[in-house]
């Protein structure tokens, strides 16, 4: 059963009650260079980015709110640590949402001016805690950025803004250990009712970090936790957009076409995997809700594929097309893919 928390709204977009699950990404343009962020804020919401954040490290860097604004029609969220100006700076210059944790701005009186312009001008406050910033007390407490930590450390730094009567509250417990991440988030999730931002932090590249965040973020979602997600990877932002993607669609969670293909075997008389990629990859920008499959043989054809809204099938040097496990024509290999694709025009 989907946990519902309360909903927070970021410049028009929803988070939690019962929204769809965002997918968010984060510019890693130098701050100082705008003319490029605002470039790399079109491209990734072109590629399908929700929520966009960007670093705010200084004064000088408040200026990109309004450039980026401009280009784009989806939220921008302010990163900020450690100084509360930047988030006063931030929220006047027309940011949608702050990322800040109010442990670290300093006093209540900088807790009170942030909780209170945001107030003011309805920007939500995501609480994002990591194993490097759980405060050394509580680590004292535990002995290790454990899920119990992290959870007390997210809650500590949310009591700071109830006090202050704010609850337009997101909150994110990342770590780069799989199993703790998903307990962590399994923990807040039954003792607040504040919207999640899932992750697993530090994933590395492309290879483990797509397994990393497939399964940290995959699972929860499974599980009815979440409710918008930033797969972090070191890589081009746009690969975490397509990744996030693709998790939301193989639960189900998001349209689109749902390509499936064989692993192969010894009875492949195409060349089935090149097939596959050259497919996967002119369907990326439909959006049709579709299954397309490309099979190996008459054995994975038709039968194992057959609720496949379309198919191709691989012979010796020709193929199959099929549709809802029927028939439809044969094709020489080499015209397999347009084949395909003229068959997909038509659904």
């Amino acid at each position: 059963m989907k946990r519902i928390p309360k909903q927070v709204t970021a410049g028009g977009v929803k988070i939690g009650g019962g929204a769809p699950v965002t997918v968010q990404s984060m510019l890693n343009v130098p701050s100082t260079d705008i003319e490029g962020s605002v470039r790399q804020a079109v491209a990734l919401e072109k590629a399908g980015c929700q929520i966009l954040r960007a670093a705010i490290p200084d004064m000088d860097a408040v200026r990109l709110i309004p450039a980026i604004k401009e280009k784009i029609s989806i939220p921008l969220v302010a990163d900020i640590h450690f100084d509360y100006k930047l988030a006063l700076e931030a929220a006047h210059a027309g940011i949608d949402k702050i990322r800040i944790n109010p442990g670290n701005i300093g006093s209540d009186e900088h807790v009170k001016a942030v909780a209170d312009i945001c107030r003011e001008k309805k920007i939500p406050i995501r609480i994002g805690v990591n194993s490097g910033s759980v405060e050394k007390s509580i680590l004292a407490k535990y002995g290790a950025p454990t899920a119990e930590a992290l959870c007390e450390s997210a809650l500590y730094h949310a009591s700071l803004l109830e006090k202050f009567d704010f609850t337009d509250i997101v909150i994110s417990l990342k770590s780069s250990s799989v199993d703790t991440n998903i307990k962590a988030y399994e923990r807040i999730a039954e003792r607040c009712d504040y919207p999640l931002h899932l992750g697993v932090t530090e994933t590395g590249t492309m290879r483990m970090g797509v397994v990393k965040s497939a399964i940290g973020i995959g699972s929860l979602l499974q599980r009815g936790i979440g409710d918008t997600l930033r797969v972090s990877l070191t890589a081009d932002p746009i690969e975490e957009i397509r990744t996030g993607k693709d998790i939301l669609r193989a639960l189900g969670m998001l349209g689109g076409v749902h390509f499936v293909s064989c692993p192969t075997c010894g009875r492949t008389r195409i060349d089935l995997i090149g097939l596959a990629n050259r497919v996967e990859a002119a369907l990326e920008h439909v959006d049709k809700d579709i299954t397309v499959a490309v099979m190996g043989c008459v054995v994975n054809g038709p039968g194992e594929a057959r609720e496949a809204d379309i198919g191709v099938t691989g012979g010796k040097g020709e193929g199959l097309i099929f549709k809802k496990g029927q028939i439809v024509r044969k094709v020489p290999e080499s015209e397999l893919l347009e084949a395909l694709l003229e068959e997909v025009d038509k659904l």
